[in-house]
């Protein structure tokens, strides 16, 4: 995806929308309405793919596990600390984000395509539907948390096969998540004409009430990385891992660095590496934890997810129930551990959590426009959480993993 070309298509949609706004031009609201079926096309296109990209690639992931018995401690650890890290993440982001927007209320968009949020089902019914009685029936009927639990139960099923037999089913997998990734790539290319689209409309309606809504989101988001971060990744590394706070700080300047630059968990594996060297973490545990990490670790995201869920709820006038809130935020831990290897794929795997939620996707293409600031610090924040978390299970079972390996060695010696 071109950022700077997406960053144009905003800007125009912007100057075009407040244009609308501003004046009773007839040829100026001819044209939002002729660029409306772009944003149309360009959300349907990624509601076209996302779904059987999530599937695929949650599939991959816990398929990939293995038997859940021979995962072993280290595995189980690390897995732990990334669920016990991702759940307070998505809270924090819808909770900052509902404190910022009591303070800046957001502008609400008139005339939204949706007539509300679903009809919300009782607990007893929420957790009944959590088993899809036919899968496919589910799949067509937009169930998708449903559709999640069941790609999981057969995930784990894959698991416990034989070698051979899993590794079959984890490559066909991977090579149908491929299609989709190259496609939703081609897709993205099309995103300066989508958030164009998008864009113009809705601030032709809401007029320059969003900005400023555009703005706390940003700034909320960034606290609440840096909030998350100081609970969730110093404490631990000081009290569990052993590691001054100061000290772990300075060990992964360089995680944070190349993250923040890169926005890229995989291309910041070496330094992860280096740093958690550094910080006195074992190959063994590096070796496992730091790759894990990187495949399925996504906090930062979806902690942004969970503030953009709040925002694009209140822009457009969907009532959050807490009904609600529990089936978004399940789908969202989900999606968060899943992200695919896509530009932007926290905003493009929004689209499940959306649905769920009952927010309408066309908010999708203005947060497209300004992802790029929030994309470098959630990027950031990942890579740190790995390195976080390789401290955190060195401190917990390191001793198990390097304790054998010495007497192996000193057995060889003699």
């Amino acid at each position: 995806m071109n950022n700077l070309a997406t960053a144009i298509g905003l800007v125009l949609g912007l100057v075009v929308g407040l244009f609308a706004a501003a004046t009773d031009i007839a040829v100026a609201d001819s044209l939002i309405q002729g660029v409306a079926p772009l944003g149309t096309l360009f959300i349907n296109a990624i509601r076209m793919v996302v779904i059987p990209l999530v599937v695929t690639t949650i599939f991959v992931g816990v398929a990939r596990l293995g038997n859940p018995r021979t995962v072993g401690k280290l595995g189980g650890s690390a897995l732990g600390f990334f669920w016990g890290t991702t759940i307070p993440a998505i809270v924090i982001g819808i909770t900052f984000m509902k404190t910022a927007l009591d303070i800046w209320p957001a502008s609400v968009q008139a005339g939204t395509p949706d007539e509300g949020p679903p009809v919300v089902p009782g607990l007893l019914d929420f957790l009944l539907g959590l088993i899809p009685a036919n899968p496919f029936a589910a799949a067509s009927e937009g169930a998708l948390l449903a559709l999640i639990v069941f790609t999981i139960l057969v995930a784990a099923a894959a698991g416990a096969l034989g070698d051979e037999r899993r590794e079959r089913l984890v490559t066909l997998a991977e090579d149908i998540s491929a299609v989709f990734v190259k496609l939703i790539h081609w897709i993205l290319w099309t995103a300066p004409v989508g958030v164009f689209g998008l864009t113009a409309p809705v601030i032709a309606r809401l007029g320059f009430g969003l900005l400023p809504s555009l703005f706390v989101f940003v700034s909320t988001v960034v606290i609440g990385l840096f909030v998350f971060t100081a609970v969730f990744y110093l404490l631990p590394a000081r009290f569990v891992g052993g590691k001054g706070i100061g000290d772990f700080i300075r060990g992964v300047v360089g995680t944070y660095t190349i993250g923040f630059s890169t926005t890229s968990s995989v291309a910041s594996l070496p330094v992860m590496f280096k740093d958690a060297d550094k910080l006195g973490v074992s190959p063994p545990v590096a070796s496992l934890v730091l790759s894990l990490g990187a495949a399925i670790n996504r906090a930062g995201s979806a902690l942004f997810q969970g503030a953009a869920l709040v925002l694009l709820a209140a822009i457009s006038g969907v009532s959050l129930s807490a009904t609600t809130l529990l089936s978004a935020g399940m789908v969202g831990l989900v999606v968060a551990m899943s992200v695919a290897p896509v530009p932007s794929a926290s905003i493009v795997t929004l689209a499940p959590i959306l649905e769920t939620a009952g927010v309408p996707l066309t908010g999708l293409g203005i947060l497209l426009g300004i992802d790029r600031i929030p994309d470098m610090f959630r990027s950031a924040t990942n890579t740190t959480g790995h390195v976080a978390c390789a401290v955190v299970v060195e401190g917990l079972v390191g001793g198990d993993v390097t304790e054998p390996d010495r007497a192996t060695a000193e057995r060889g010696r003699a």
